[in-house]
């Protein structure tokens, strides 16, 4: 071979090796939604109550718990740390909380968990709760991060499903009232009476600011927790943390992220169009729209304020 051409090659390899090794370096850097913590034999109720034990022992509160469908129990936790947090950005509420679920698949509990530094981007959240993570990761194990290809922190911070689609600062606004502690009032009576099949599940007050987060069931129709889940999450690793839904009160005014982004958040991946996609849940987000709408306004369509 001429020396021309074997410089050449050996140019084009070394450019192939540099940049596949960058590649490796920018994919470790892609965050996915989800972690599986462990996947071992056992039954539902027992693994709850240590996953439980575990949680309090590093320092985390159970703030709420609740069990959407057969198999499946969700664990709500927070602390201090993620409170003062997430105080510190707009709506940053709806980071306050980690969701941590205990499913039995096929006779293996699996143990799973939100990704906070995933969910700190996509909440916009300042800084990328790493403490949090790591404390999560140590103590409920790191079998795999999944729930999507990947995608970057920078990516996360602005991200929407696709074009026309709403993105973080573009959510629901429920209804306002003449102060936090009116809209609280409303928002707590409607869950009490279950008003368009929703009901709390916890709630969460931050530090030093008027602005509470408000996690909540959903049990009718097409706005139901469990018809949405058996549409899309059809994969063998359960991505059940992505419940439960969240209500923002915050300085007056009711809240809740835009279904399109905030189902969008936990299934980046998931195809528009098919059996298990998007379109198989077409009329979830006018319906969790209307139910959330009905628990601060009631089943006339009017707030007290109004």
């Amino acid at each position: 071979m001429p020396v021309q051409s074997s410089r050449m090659v050996q140019m084009l390899f070394t450019l192939v090796l540099l940049l596949t090794g960058s590649y490796s370096v920018a994919d470790q850097t892609l965050l996915k939604p989800f972690v599986l913590g462990a996947a071992v034999d056992g039954d539902l109720s027992s693994a709850t109550l240590k996953t439980r034990n575990i949680l309090s022992n590093v320092g985390f509160e159970i703030v709420g718990s609740y069990s959407p469908y057969a198999k499946t129990n969700i664990l709500i936790i927070s602390n201090s740390s993620l409170r003062a947090t997430a105080a510190k950005t707009d709506k940053g509420g709806f980071g306050a909380i980690q969701r941590v679920s205990v499913s039995e698949v096929e006779g293996v509990i699996q143990v799973a968990y939100t990704n906070p530094r995933y969910m700190a981007n996509v909440y916009r959240m300042q800084g990328e709760l790493d403490e949090t993570d790591k404390t999560l990761r140590a103590a409920l194990g790191v079998q795999q991060d999944f729930g999507a290809q990947g995608i970057s922190a920078e990516k996360l911070r602005k991200y929407h499903y696709k074009m026309f689609m709403p993105y973080f600062d573009e959510p629901y606004e429920l209804a306002e009232y003449d102060s936090h502690e009116a809209a609280l009032a409303a928002v707590e009576k409607g869950l009490k009476a279950k008003q368009g099949g929703v009901s709390r599940v916890y709630r969460v007050d931050l530090p030093g600011k008027m602005e509470s987060v408000i996690g909540v069931s959903m049990t009718r129709g097409c706005s139901s927790d469990e018809f949405i889940m058996q549409k899309i999450d059809f994969s063998q690793i359960k991505s059940a943390p992505h419940l439960p839904y969240e209500m923002l009160v915050s300085d007056g005014k009711v809240y809740a992220l835009h279904a399109k982004f905030r189902i969008a958040q936990s299934f980046p991946d998931l195809s528009m169009m098919g059996s298990n996609s998007f379109f198989s849940i077409m009329c979830a987000p006018d319906e969790i729209n209307e139910a959330l709408t009905t628990v601060v306004k009631g089943e006339t369509g009017k707030s007290e304020e109004e």
